[in-house]
Formats: structure tokens, C-alpha cells, sequence
């Protein structure tokens, strides 16, 4: 054969197989892609009811600012450095040193999955690879995995402990592709289907759980999770039993409570955490169900916290529990504010605004991130507070507990939260600096990669930049949120202003490019809040979205016998940069001076810090202030 005929056969046949490789990695592009925008896309099983707001991660989302130094703090302070063996010991050598050791490596597992699939750290990878394994391996034949004997299986914290394992390694399973996880995680749903139930010989799931069943009854949640990745229907069978045992004799009666009364205070004994686990999975119930009786309970819970049970941090609980309208003492005595409840709570508004698309769930979740759940955990140090008090020193602590574990958890949510897909639109939640890719649904229903480069001092200052990066010019629209405490929102974009309404979205429909830039300017307005009927003649100073807060460590403080004098506006207090009072070791770079009149009329000056990074250095905080009234 002529060697030039050879050589151009070989071409021909070189730029088939190109081109049919092309045609491979395009295709696995878009299915990639396509991945990217299917709500749970990697589940056998779908909600039936759409969802407002993806809970799924873009393809980058790193996080530089303010919340992105706290989130991986919370990386190297705290997942990075806990104690392996302690998390697993319970289940190494059966039984567990305290009833309740066994959550612990799976509220681990949950939140390093959440965050490796952000970071890519390979040093969390490697040690969630190794509590991960240590974990499956003690699951027995049976498919149990608690830290009990068999003569006390299913008692006490049992279910709980299954709760979380659940939690754990279906997280772990997703951005790992581990399947043994979804092995073991199967043989634990059966073995609950197998145990608890309606048949005779079935155990009764409210008997085998502490608080009014509510502990064992809250693994509905990880169970519906369990239903969604296999597609079995035994495991939704058995979310519709947990449903029915609320009725149980001796039961919590959750729905027909919240049904009738609209009150959590009321509900079995209104131990706080167990019950928002509860109500997490009765939200996602009804997404798969459409019951609409699960979704109007769901709803009246989240009304009436915040209407009577919400501290002004985004907190809620009183010795673990909910107490009546408006008690909302907030001293190191009423160990206000467990950390595991802040989670919850946080958890809860997410599935929420997934549901509706309603900012009002939004905002608290704002408010509860930016306050609560950040106070809990040192800046420091990574130690938490189990209880997080608005008065008083914040107890941090390093030992293992359940908020040590809960905290960590809730704050590995973060790139769930700043940007996100809502009604499709891509959406900036929060004003955080942050280096975001992912893919953006346009015409004829196809994909196109964007990236967001956001640049920002936020919270510290009501401004953001983002700069659009892009293949090709393409029309769609990019959502901002207006934050509900804002002012003056104005986002501009090549002469181009969008005027902003607090509580909505801004909607910019254009056909972007690259170099496009939208900036967004707004007020962080200085507000004034009430202490109520738990706090009369106090007022607390909250900027943006932030609680302020004295830190008696710091320079200037209010004196013991001092009170604030209220001028007749409270505009009249006008905050102040004083950051350069903040000693050099101090973790954050907020303070701001207040100006205000003591009781003999001479001006004073106080120091205020944010809620999240005041007691950093073992000082008292004092969010709520004493006032006299003007004469």
C-alpha cells in the first residue's frame, strides 16, 4: 500500500477516535453539569414538591471573607483536631463510657463530608476516611451499630445514635462515592424497619427513646434521606409509622399538638432539640408525601418560636427546653441557647426556604449564623459553649459533647447558604467575599459554566463587587436578596442602577460577558432593640445583621452603676470605627464606639464588639443594657 495512503487512514482514523472523545467528554460536561442543577440528582428518589431553593453545592464555592476565616477556623480548630478515639471508642469497645457517646462520629462525618467537598483538604480526607472505616467495621452481623450490650439494645439513646450514624455515612457516601457506607447504611434501615413497628413481636419505637419518644422518633429524618438515595419503599413505610407512634400511648403527640394548640411549648415536654429534629423530618416528609398537615405543622412551630420563643441572637431553648411566651432570660443561669438547638434551628429554615423560596425563613437563618452559632464557637481556639449566654462569660470547652459535636455541623452549612439557586435563578444570599463556578440554566434548557468572583468587607461594611466570568455572552437573570435590616439597597452594572426593596430580590436580566460587574451598595443601619418582658428598662444595639455586645475585657466598659440615658430618637446613637482599640491578638478586626449620656448628663463612650467574637478572651459579655429615659 502507498505509504501516504497509510499515513492518511492512520490520520482519518486518529481524528475519529479525537473527535469521538470530544463527543465523550462533552457528554460527561453536560451530564456533569446536568448533575449540578438536578435537585438530588444522585438519589434514587426525588421530592414531589419542587423545591424553591437548591441545598446543593456549586461546583466552587470558596468562601474568603469574614464568614469564609470562620469557616475554616472551624476547619482547623476544631474537625481537624478532634478526638478520634474518643468519637469512636464507644463503638471499638461496646458498651460506650455515657449513653449518648455514640452521635458523636456521626455528626463528625457528616459535617467533614460537607466540608471536604468544599476544601478538598487532604488531611480531613484522610481522617474521615479512617473514622469512617473504624465505624463500618464495628457494624454487627445484624446491621446494628450503637455502643450498647444487647441486654440494653434500644434503650436510652440507642435509636438516637442510629439517627446520626445514618447522618454520617450518607453524607460521607455522597461526596465520597463510598458504597459500603450505603451498605452499612442500608443494614441499619432495615434492621429499624425489622425492630420497630406495628406487627406483633415489634417493639414500640416511643418506649425505646428518652423525652416522650422524641429522641428515638427523630431518626424520621435520616430515614426519609435513607428512602431518597434507594429508592425502598419499606423506609418510607416506616417515616409513615414514626408519623403514626406520635399517638402512641405515652407518646409526644407532635402533629395534632402543634395541629391544635400552634404552640411547641406544649408539645409532649418541650425538650427543644429532639423536637426541631423531629419537625426537620416532618418538613421532608411532606416534601415527599404533599401531605399538607405535615407542612402546616412545620410551619406553626417556626411561628411560634419566633414570634415568643426567639432570642434576638437566633436562638431559642431555656435548660433545653421551650418555655412560655416571651421568657427568654438570657444569663449563664438559664443555659440559654444550646448549641445542638441553634443547629437544629438553623436546619429547620433551611428546609423551609427550600420549600417556599420565602425570605422570612431566610432571615433567620441570617440571623441565627451571623449571632448564635458563631458565638459558640471560639475564634480562638475552636472550643464551644455548650450553652451561649447574652450575659455572662461563654463556658468554651474542648471535651466532647453534644454541642462540641452539633456546632461544627451547623457551621459547615455555610456554602449551602451565600449563593444558591432560587427558582432556578442564580442567587447571592449573602454579601460574602467568595470565588464561586457553577452552571447556569439558559436558553432551550442548556447549561452554561459562570463564574462569580464576589469581593467584600461584609459584614463590616454594606458593600460588594461581583465580577462575572463567562464562555460567551448569555442572557439570563442574576438574583440579589435584599437583607430585610437594609437601606438604600442600590446595585449598579454598566450605568445601570437596580434599585432594591428590603425582603426582595433584585433582578438583573441581561445578556452577560466576561468583565461584567455588578456592584451593590446598602446601609448597615445601627437598630435599637427592646429587652421585653425578660429584660424591662434594657436596650441591646444591633448593626446590620449583627448583635453588638461590651466585652469587659476590652478597654471601655460600662460601669456597674451606670445607665444608658435613651435621647428621643434612637437615631440620635451614632456608631463609630474602633477597631485600633482591639489588642493585637484579637480575632476579628469589628469594634465600634457609641456615644451616650450617663444619669448626671455627661457623655460617655462605650466599646462594642460583635455578639459572634465577644468572651473570645474570657470576658464577660453584656449584650442587654440598662436605661434611664430622658427627662
Amino acid at each position: 500500500m502507498d505509504k501516504r495512503i497509510c499515513i492518511k487512514t492512520i490520520v482519518m482514523k486518529q481524528s475519529k477516535l479525537l473527535k469521538a472523545l470530544l463527543v465523550v467528554i462533552l457528554l460527561a460536561n453536560i451530564s456533569f453539569v446536568y448533575a449540578q442543577e438536578t435537585d438530588l440528582a444522585q438519589q434514587r428518589v426525588a421530592f414531589s414538591v419542587p423545591s424553591s431553593f437548591t441545598l446543593q453545592l456549586p461546583e466552587i464555592n470558596h468562601l474568603n471573607g469574614y464568614l469564609g476565616n470562620r469557616y475554616n477556623g472551624n476547619l482547623t480548630n476544631r474537625l481537624l483536631k478532634v478526638d478520634e478515639k474518643g468519637l469512636t471508642a464507644g463503638y471499638v469497645n461496646r458498651p460506650g463510657v455515657h449513653r449518648w457517646i455514640g452521635e458523636h462520629i456521626g455528626k463528625y462525618l457528616e459535617a467533614a463530608s460537607n466540608t471536604w467537598a468544599v476544601t478538598g483538604n487532604k488531611q480531613l480526607k484522610e481522617q474521615m476516611d479512617r473514622m469512617a472505616a473504624t465505624l463500618m467495621n464495628a457494624q454487627l452481623p445484624d446491621g446494628y451499630l450503637g455502643t450498647y450490650l444487647p441486654e440494653a439494645y434500644w434503650s436510652s439513646w440507642d435509636v438516637w445514635s442510629h439517627k446520626y450514624n445514618l447522618y454520617g455515612l450518607l453524607a460521607y457516601h455522597k461526596v465520597t462515592g463510598n458504597t459500603q457506607a450505603l451498605e452499612v447504611s442500608k443494614k441499619i434501615g432495615d434492621l429499624l424497619c425489622l425492630t420497630f413497628g406495628e406487627k406483633k413481636g415489634q417493639r414500640d419505637i416511643i418506649k425505646s427513646g428518652t423525652h416522650v419518644g422524641m429522641a428515638a422518633t427523630s431518626v424520621l429524618d435520616p430515614m426519609i434521606d435513607l428512602y431518597m438515595w434507594t429508592g425502598d419503599a419499606k423506609y418510607l413505610d416506616f417515616c409513615q409509622h414514626i408519623i403514626r407512634s406520635y399517638q402512641n400511648e405515652n407518646g409526644p403527640s407532635i402533629v395534632e399538638t402543634l395541629l391544635k394548640e400552634k404552640r411547641v411549648d406544649k408539645v409532649a415536654n418541650a425538650k427543644a432539640y429532639e423536637m426541631l429534629s423531629n419537625i426537620v423530618g416532618i418538613v421532608k416528609l411532606y416534601r415527599i408525601t404533599k401531605d399538607e398537615n405535615l407542612l402546616r405543622v412545620s410551619k406553626y412551630a417556626f411561628d411560634d418560636i419566633v414570634a415568643n420563643r426567639l432570642y434576638i441572637t437566633g436562638t431559642t431553648s431555656d435548660h433545653e427546653r421551650f418555655k412560655d411566651d416571651d421568657v427568654l432570660q438570657a444569663d449563664t443561669a438559664a443555659h440559654m441557647g444550646e448549641g445542638c438547638v441553634t443547629t437544629t434551628w438553623i436546619q429547620l429554615n433551611m428546609q423551609l426556604f427550600s420549600v417556599s423560596g420565602d425570605l422570612k425563613y431566610f432571615n433567620e437563618i441570617e440571623k441565627s449564623v451571623y449571632n448564635q452559632l458563631l458565638a459558640a464557637e471560639s475564634p480562638v481556639t475552636g472550643c464551644v459553649s455548650y450553652y451561649t449566654p447574652l450575659m455572662g462569660v461563654k463556658p468554651y470547652a474542648c471535651h466532647i459533647t453534644c454541642c462540641l459535636s452539633s456546632v461544627p455541623r451547623g457551621i459547615a452549612f455555610a456554602p449551602f447558604l451565600n449563593y444558591g439557586k432560587v427558582n432556578s435563578n442564580p442567587t447571592v444570599l449573602l454579601y460574602e467575599a467568595a470565588k464561586i463556578k457553577d452552571s447556569v440554566r439558559v436558553q432551550n434548557n442548556q447549561f452554561i459554566p459562570v463564574e462569580w468572583q464576589v469581593e467584600s468587607s461584609f459584614p463590616q461594611k454594606g458593600s460588594a463587587s461581583i465580577a462575572v466570568k463567562i464562555p460567551r455572552a448569555t442572557q439570563f437573570t442574576l438574583q440579589l436578596r435584599v437583607p430585610s435590616w437594609s437601606k438604600s439597597f442600590t446595585a449598579k452594572i454598566n450605568g445601570k442602577s437596580y434599585k432594591g426593596k428590603a425582603d426582595e430580590f433584585v433582578k438583573i436580566n441581561r445578556k452577560w460577558k466576561t468583565g461584567d460587574k455588578v456592584t451593590v451598595s446598602f446601609e448597615m443601619p445601627l437598630t435599637i432593640l427592646d429587652g421585653g418582658k425578660s429584660y424591662p428598662g434594657y436596650i441591646a444595639f444591633k448593626r446590620g445583621p449583627q448583635v453588638l455586645s461590651l466585652d469587659n475585657a476590652l478597654p471601655t466598659r460600662l460601669p456597674a452603676t451606670s445607665k444608658i440615658t435613651l435621647p428621643a430618637k434612637s437615631s440620635s446613637f451614632q456608631l463609630s470605627d474602633a477597631r485600633t482599640q482591639l489588642p493585637g491578638n484579637w480575632k476579628g478586626s469589628q469594634a465600634y464606639s457609641v456615644l451616650y449620656r450617663n444619669q448626671k448628663g455627661a457623655t460617655e463612650k462605650l466599646l462594642l464588639v460583635p455578639f459572634a467574637e465577644a468572651s473570645q478572651t474570657g470576658g464577660e459579655v453584656n449584650v442587654w443594657l440598662p436605661t434611664a429615659h430622658s427627662k
